[in-house]
This record gives C-alpha cells, structure tokens and sequence, in this order.
C-alpha cells in the first residue's frame, strides 16, 4: 500500500536537501523513513518502498538502505534498496526489492523499448538474408531453422511473425530491474532490462537489451563490458572488456577477456575469450579461448578452435556472401585456415590450411590434413583419439545450466542415428569409390579432397566397427528393460514403440531428431496450427524427451537390413551373435584407446620435464605432475569398460542360452 507525503516527511526531506517537482506526484510506502533519502531531486510520478535493511559487501563493509545523490523520474523504487551517487539521473524504470544501485551515471529507458526482443541479427551471411530475430525465448533450434531453412518462406515469415508478436507483447516505455540486483561502477544503461538476482560491476555501456538473470541461475555482467542490441540469458557471465553487437547469449555462456563479437548467436555452455566472432551461429558448447582466433560466417556446436584460426567468406569479388558448417564435435588445430564455402563431417579435426570447398558431411570423425596445398581426408580415424570420447564424456559434466526452465535441449551421444546413418553412407561412398577407380589405386578422389587407398581401407573398417558397437548398444539396451523367459517376449520387447525414427535424422543445433518429426513441427507452424513460441519450445522438448524410444525405432530397422533379419526370424542365437559382434568392436576400440592414451606417457611426451635432471630425475619430475599410465583416471576408466562390456556380453548371452526356442 502506498501513501502521499506528509507535511513533516516533506519538510524533512527538504532539510536533506531533497527537491521535487511536484510533491504530490510521489507516494511511499506505510513503514516509508524519510531520514533515509538525502539529496535527492523527483520529478514524475515516483513510488518508494520501505528502507530498513542493511546490506554487505565484499571485505565486509555494511551500509543502510536509503537513496543518496541521485535524480528519479518517473520511477517505482521497491522495498529495501540503496541507490547512491548517481551521475545524471534514473528515469522511467522500475526497481524492485533488495536492489543496490551505487556509482553510475544514467540508467533510462527513453523510448517504448522491446529491450532486445526483436533485434535482427545477421548471422552466416554478414550481407543478410538469413537474419535470426532474438528474442528472451530463442532456442538453439528454432534459431537453427529461421538462419537455414530461408527454402521454406512461409515458415520463415510465420517464425518471423510470432517472434515479433512476443516483442511487441512485451515492449514498455518502463524498463524494469528485478529483486536483489546490484549495479555498481557502471556507465550508461540504456533500454535494458534486467532479471533477479543480476550483478552488474564496471559495465562500460549497456544499450537495448535483456540480462534475463534469475535466483536460481544469476547473470554477471562485468568490467568494461560494452553491448547494444542484445539478449544474455540466465546463468551467462560477461566479463573483461567484452563487446558486443547485435548479440544472442545463451544460458551459461562465459564470454571474457576481451572478447569481441557481432551479428552472432552463443547457445547454451559456449565460452569465448580473446578472440574475435563475426557473424556466426555458435551451437551449443563452441569453446574459442585465443586471441588471435576468429570465427566468421559459420556455424559450430560440441567445436574447439585452436589458437589462430581463421575463415574466409568471401573470395575478393562479391563481398562476405560465403559461409560455412563444422559439424558437431569439429576441432580445429593451431593455425588451421578454412576458406567457405565448406562443409567438415561430425567429430572432424581440421589441422592446416584448406581452399578447396570441401564437403566432408557425410566423412564423419575424419581428418582433413594439408599436404602441399592439398586437402587429404582420414577416414573414421577420430574414432580410434581418446581426444573424442574424452570429449564426449566432459560435455554433460560440463554443463552449467542451473535454470529448471532450459531453453535448449542437447543431445550429448557420440553416437547416435544421426552419426551412425553417416556412416552408413561413407562406407557405401568409400566402396563406389573403389569400384570407379579401382582397389589398387594409390589415390582417390572425394569432394575436392584425396583420400589413401590404406585410408579409404581403414575407414571402412572403423565404420563398420562402430556401426556394430551402435547397434549392439542399442540391441541390449533394449533387452535389459525386462526379463524375457521366450522367443514371443524377446519378440515383444524387441518391437519398436513407434514407426516415428525411421529414415533420416537431423541434428538441429544439439537436438537429434528424426527428419519425419521435425518437418511435422515445421509443416504445423507453417499452416499455423502452431502459433506460439512456448508450444513449439514445447513439442522440441518432447522429442528429445522421447529420444531413446525414437532411437531404437531406427537401430532395429538397421540392425535388420545390417544382419539380415526380421521380428519373425530373430532367434537368440542370432541375438547372441549380435552380442558377440558388439562385444568384440567394444574390445578393439577400447584397446585402441588405450594405447592412444599411451602415448600421452611416452618417452617423447617426457622432454622438457626433470629439466636439470637425469633421465630418473626426468622420469620423477613427470610422474610427479602427470602421474602414472596405470592410474590414470581415465586410463582406469578404459580397463574398467572393457571389464563391465565384457560382463554384460556374457550376462546377455548366457540369458539368450536360457530362452527356449
């Protein structure tokens, strides 16, 4: 409940050297202490809370709550707040409980503002034509579908037109500042709203945007930060110097060190420092943390950039119109350079310089390696790195997201249809290779690339492998649901819950999803049947919900065609030889993994330690920093593995012996 002044409030506050334009257009709280206002100028209509609390800072320091050099217009000021020593003033916003504003200069929404909501950002193509319109509730995915499927116009214009509608929604000429914020050394904020729980120290410039933090996962914008047109969601830490233009932030993201961006979108877990990003979609965990690194004109998720590298888009005659895509779990080594348009395979290294236009799409966990301005491609070879499936084991534990609501939902499998149907089509590609130019030829030609004939060789022997450990995880997966004392319940488990799964999968910026799913969700927002953002944030998060059922439809159809089967003739023994195919691609590639991780050991890898040491001293010094091959954790890790896969192989087996046939 809110009150006029009194006589005496207002003859208390004038004694504090307070002014006001108009005393009557100022209300306060019930419990409101005009002692705790000094040298304060209103004008507008103002609203004041209570001020009895106390609030602490970092080494201790206590002050009261109260309001203290600063100018208010048109301002509700919530219970409990300190604001102190404001330069120029803080007009038309709301502020609410808890909140400490200290040392700044303005603070004002002067227009009716949709605080970033709305704000086109050119991504992939700096020249436009695949503009992403951020908003508070972008996705990954649907932010995927608005920048790619530009062949679809009436999906584009139907997205378009509900985006806008939520910006307009939410436009006000109030801008509004949450509970239990703090605002301290800061600049100009202009346009900006801002969530619970934020914390803004040394912010350079802040212009039309949205800081959607909140109490369970805060947002940190720091020193010397300097942003206009843009949304950071909750969770995000932006620190050091950052800048950025017409900038999409996701959840949890780290952005620092000076890190410059513009016309780009950061999804859920990305972390940039240092270097420098124009007009890139940046899927969820893009990790680039050096300075003389830039991303352009591209699109990445699950991706590591090695220090130095470095994109073209244009080829000096019609200007930035190129762009190009890493495929999941791409990394790119020291000093490697990648001209556009190109398309890397999942789970790729990029090592060297490449100018050929490569499309290695359906090549995944390759090698793309320069060799006298050429491009070689590897074949499979990332599936015998312990780089890859050490990655595939941080991201989850990497994921910092602490908001219940998560706006992106990601997929972390290594492999999963998605992948494994890649596979499928590189070993038929790799064969039609071999029947065109021969088994024996020294060389191959695919995509603007050359591949080895023991390559191409090995490369299908991985696949193969790998498809094998696929389908026989998803086989006893499926069996260890329930127990099956006959073939009819075997044959009733094994039987897939849903035709939907079948045919192509898609990976929509961290969400695996089969193809047939996603073109129903775009054909509903297209007729619109579909009409609001939360609806199909919604149906998003039932099919990554309903994944492994969805998984499986595809697998069995695999494993059919893959062994010659059916749901009529499937038999134990059949089931056990399956089994037997898995357990084995399982051994091989854990051993090879082992011994890759070896390396890491070696001899070799031990120069440079015991530096004024013998070779004991030597030996001593690296253990004491690296530690021992055998204990290693993930080393450990390795052993155990093949000792729980092997277990499991003969716990299925011995059942599948037990079913009476």
């Amino acid at each position: 409940m809110y009150r006029k002044l009194t006589k005496e409030e207002i003859c208390t506050l004038e004694s504090r050297l307070c002014r006001a334009e108009n005393w009557d257009t100022i209300e306060v709280s019930n419990d409101f202490n005009s002692l705790k206002v000094s040298k304060v100028t209103f004008s507008g209509n103002i609203k004041i809370g209570k001020l009895d609390a106390d609030f602490t800072f970092d080494g201790g320091i206590k002050k009261p709550a109260g309001l203290h050099n600063v100018c208010f217009h048109n301002c509700e000021i919530g219970d409990n707040v300190l604001i102190d020593n404001v330069q120029s003033y803080i007009a038309n916003y709301k502020i609410g409980n808890n909140t400490v504003i200290q040392n700044i200069d303005r603070l004002l929404t002067d227009e009716k503002s949709k605080f970033g909501n709305g704000v086109e950002v050119a991504v992939l193509n700096e020249t436009g034509g695949r503009e992403v319109i951020i908003n508070d509730k972008l996705t990954a995915h649907v932010a995927y579908i608005l920048a790619l499927y530009r062949h679809r116009p009436q999906l584009v214009q139907s997205l378009c037109r509900m985006v806008r509608f939520y910006a307009d929604k939410h436009a006000s000429e109030t801008g509004t500042i949450g509970n239990n914020v703090r605002i301290i050394n800061c600049g100009l904020i202009r346009n900006v709203k801002i969530g619970n729980n934020a914390s803004i120290d040394g912010a350079r410039r802040l212009v039309n945007g949205s800081i959607n933090s909140n109490e369970f996962d805060p947002v940190f914008v720091g020193y010397g930060v300097n942003a206009e047109d843009f949304i950071i969601c909750s969770g995000s830490h932006v620190d050091n110097g950052v800048m950025l233009t017409r900038c999409f932030v996701g959840q949890a993201c780290r952005l620092g060190h000076a890190y410059s961006a513009s016309d780009s979108l950061f999804f859920s877990n990305c972390q940039g420092e240092n270097g420098e990003a124009c007009a890139i979609f940046a899927g969820p965990y893009t990790v680039t943390h050096h300075k003389s690194t830039l991303l352009i004109a591209g699109m990445f998720s699950f991706m590591n950039a090695g220090s130095g590298s470095n994109q073209s888009n244009h080829m000096y005659k019609l200007g930035p119109i190129h762009q190009g895509i890493i495929e999941r779990g791409g990394k790119t080594t020291s000093d490697s350079y990648i001209l556009w348009p190109a398309k890397i395979g999942a789970f790729s290294l990029i090592m060297g310089r490449h100018y050929r236009n490569s499309d290695t799409s359906n090549m995944p966990f390759s090698y793309l390696i320069e060799n006298k301005d050429e491009t070689v491609l590897v074949p499979g070879i990332n599936l015998k790195s312990i780089g890859t499936i050490r990655d595939a084991q941080k991201f989850p534990k990497r994921d910092n997201r602490k908001d219940p609501n998560k706006l992106d939902q990601i997929n972390f499998n290594l492999l999963s249809p998605y992948t494994v149907q890649k596979m499928f089509r590189a070993i038929e590609i790799l064969h039609g290779l071999q029947e065109t130019c021969g088994h024996t030829s020294e060389y191959y030609s695919y995509q603007s690339c050359m591949i080895k004939n023991s390559s191409l060789r090995r490369g299908i022997d991985l696949y193969n492998i790998a498809i094998k450990k696929f389908l026989g995880n998803s086989i006893i997966s499926r069996l260890s649901e329930g127990s099956h004392t006959s073939v009819e319940e075997m044959k009733a488990c094994l039987k897939p819950d849903t035709q939907d799964g079948l045919g192509e999968w898609l990976d929509i910026a961290g969400l695996i999803a089969p193809k047939s799913l996603i073109d129903k969700l775009l054909n509903g927002i297209e007729t619109e049947k579909i009409n609001k953002l939360k609806d199909i944030n919604q149906i998003i998060e039932e099919i990554h919900r309903n994944y492994y059922s969805l998984e499986w439809t595809w697998a069995w159809d695999k494993i059919q065609s893959y062994y010659d089967i059916t749901l009529e003739t499937i038999t134990p023994g059949k089931i056990i030889a399956i089994v037997e195919d898995w357990k084995e691609a399982v051994v091989y590639l854990d051993k090879i993994l082992y011994e890759d991780a070896k390396k890491e050991f070696s001899l070799s890898s031990q120069t440079g330690f015991g530096v004024d040491g013998s070779n004991d001293e030597q030996r001593l010094d690296f253990e004491q920093v690296r530690g021992v091959f055998e204990q290693n954790t993930f080393v450990s890790s390795i052993l155990k593995h093949i000792e729980e896969k092997v277990a499991l192989s003969e716990k299925i087996i011995n059942h599948m012996k037990s079913i009476k046939f």
